[in-house]
């Protein structure tokens, strides 16, 4: 069984790896998104060791986060943000206080977002607030699953993170045919080697399984096309300029969303 305990020695190696990498390569964005890890993963390790609270601690933070980039992204309005954040918040909670009641809390969650420019009466903008809003809790509402997975999520966490840094430098060293439009500089080279890598990093961690690694074979890869064409739709480079090296957290954990729902599909 997968305890964080026992990911917590591999993820301390991989950091002072990574670390040691970053020093030689003498590259300043690799050291500001190195030190972006070093503080994240022992935030986000500590609170999985404390169990589900701690779970449902970081993914509310982490959901109302990237509720309002993707509202920002979206051109959302401060209500329509405010209630989606609460929306999303509101999954996770429900998660973690009472089990198997998720997608009530969505349905309400729904009602909530759209009740907001129907109340507006929003004639010229309404239709896309609403389709907007819906999509975003749909999409981040996938974050209660970090309550119930627990060391699962972490583990899934890493190889889904280690499969996208390899999937980028594989890429451009091999080159080939495009993964998709959606994102030009992804390549398919790049996209198997990442896989390659992520299912490596989940036999390490005693972690592999057939649904597991669809997740991030599969998972991991879509999740970052569909950011891409949100933000390809809003004309934005990143969902934001707050996190070192990434932009914002949502261009963090889009890859994670969609492997989160895969493995929530096929366990």
């Amino acid at each position: 069984m997968i305890t964080v305990a026992s990911l917590a020695p591999y993820l301390g190696g991989a950091l002072a790896v990574g670390g040691v990498a970053v020093a030689a390569s003498r590259r300043r964005e690799l050291l500001t998104r190195w030190c972006a890890w070093a503080i994240g993963v022992p935030l986000v390790t500590g609170a999985f060791w404390w169990g589900r609270p701690g779970a449902a601690a970081i993914a509310v933070v982490v959901g109302v986060i990237a509720a309002m980039e993707f509202g920002g992204l979206m051109r959302l309005g401060r209500a329509d943000r405010v209630v989606l954040a609460a929306a999303v918040a509101g999954v996770v909670l429900a998660a973690w206080l009472a089990p198997g009641q998720e997608l009530r809390a969505v349905a309400v969650g729904a009602l909530a977002v759209a009740a907001v420019p129907l109340l507006a009466g929003d004639t010229d903008h309404g239709l896309h607030r609403l389709g907007a809003g819906v999509l975003g809790l749909a999409w981040l509402s996938v974050l209660a699953a970090l309550v119930p997975l627990g060391a699962s999520a972490l583990a899934l966490f890493v190889a889904v993170s280690i499969a996208d840094i390899v999937a980028y430098f594989a890429g451009r060293g091999l080159g080939g045919p495009r993964l998709s439009p959606l994102s030009p500089a992804k390549r398919w080279s790049g996209t198997l080697a990442g896989a390659a890598a992520g299912l490596g990093v989940l036999a390490l961690l005693s972690a592999l399984s057939w649904p597991m690694a669809v997740a991030v074979a599969v998972g991991g890869p879509a999740g970052d096309l569909l950011e891409s064409m949100i933000k390809r739709g809003a004309r934005a480079k990143d969902a934001g300029r707050w996190l070192p090296g990434s932009g914002g957290l949502l261009d963090r954990i889009d890859s994670l969303l969609i492997a989160l729902a895969v493995l929530l599909v096929l366990r």
